[in-house]
């Protein structure tokens, strides 16, 4: 295989209250990425969009991914990359992870699947690093595995394919932009024995959830006392958004990954769309144009639509 081309789905990383360790893969949006294997050293990387990411690839999250793939592995070839981002950058969704895990994937099955999921998964965090200063998984892990994923340890990388339950998912992202590295130095640096106590019993109950599912469980358990009361000040209309699509009928939701894009979780596409557009009003009555999808969650994860 010289050529290859991939479909890299868009993520919800952290459900709530599994900061850094819980993500999902939703179908909407999604980049497309093609790869080309060159017998020639060296990466060139080109982008289709408009967001004017850079191309150097110590400075493109793809291409520092495909430079420590041909370091580790002791590659004598080179990568091309064309990439097509529909992700926007800075949406909480996952767009710096949809390249990294983009790349890891694409070189992965033009050298013949050498290496096992895991493998790419510590691969990718090298992407994740350039974009926000650390090497996290919640993001990653979702778009290799497909569905919901647990990251016991990113290092070593130890990841859990969890259940993926028939719910939609619904994500409004407003047109501001926050920074995944400004989102992680207002955090506290430290917590309550108490909060860390209750935050503890959420993720156990979510993750007992999503693994029988229990729908009631589910939602009694996506609430945050630690992260989202802090990160949510960055979010214009979270609060409002969150307690309209409860009443709704949303099973629970919050910020997806460090924001501003904001999901909720419904058993019924019918409630799903009723969110969406709530949503959409929402942030129309204050000027603040938003994108809204809405989709079940994705079991698949990233996948090959030509070779």
């Amino acid at each position: 295989m010289k050529n290859i081309k991939i479909k890299v789905p868009a993520t919800v990383a952290n459900l709530v209250c599994g900061f850094d360790i819980l993500g999902m893969a939703i179908h909407q949006p999604y980049d497309e990425m093609e790869l080309r294997i060159t017998d020639q050293s060296g990466i060139m990387i080109r982008h289709t969009d408009d967001f004017n990411l850079p191309e150097e690839p110590s400075e493109n999250v793809a291409g520092v991914v495909l430079q420590k793939m041909i370091e580790e592995l002791d590659l004598k070839n080179g990568f091309e990359v064309i990439i097509h981002k529909n992700i926007k950058p800075g949406s909480g969704l996952g767009s710096s992870a949809a390249s990294a895990a983009g790349a890891a994937f694409g070189a992965n099955a033009l050298l013949g699947n050498p290496l096992s999921k895991d493998q790419l998964v510590h691969f990718a965090m090298f992407g994740e690093e350039l974009a926000s200063g650390v090497r996290h998984a919640d993001n990653i892990a979702p778009i290799i595995y497909g569905g919901i994923a647990l990251v016991k340890s990113s290092c070593p990388v130890d990841i859990i394919p969890l259940n993926s339950p028939d719910l939609f998912t619904v994500a409004v992202h407003p047109q501001v932009e926050v920074k995944t590295s400004d989102a992680r130095q207002i955090l506290r640096k430290s917590i309550l024995l108490k909060d860390a106590v209750e935050q503890w019993g959420n993720i156990a109950g979510l993750i007992a959830g999503i693994e029988k599912n229990d729908f009631n469980l589910i939602g009694r358990s996506l609430h945050d006392i630690i992260i989202e009361p802090v990160r949510s000040i960055l979010i214009p209309q979270f609060d409002i958004i969150k307690r309209e699509s409860l009443k709704l009928g949303a099973l629970g939701g919050g910020i997806s990954g460090s924001g501003p894009s904001v999901f909720m979780l419904t058993e019924k596409e019918e409630t799903a769309h009723q969110i969406a557009r709530m949503m959409k009003e929402k942030y129309d009555e204050t000027g603040i144009e938003s994108f809204v999808y809405v989709s079940r969650i994705n079991p698949a994860g990233i996948q090959i639509i030509e070779n």
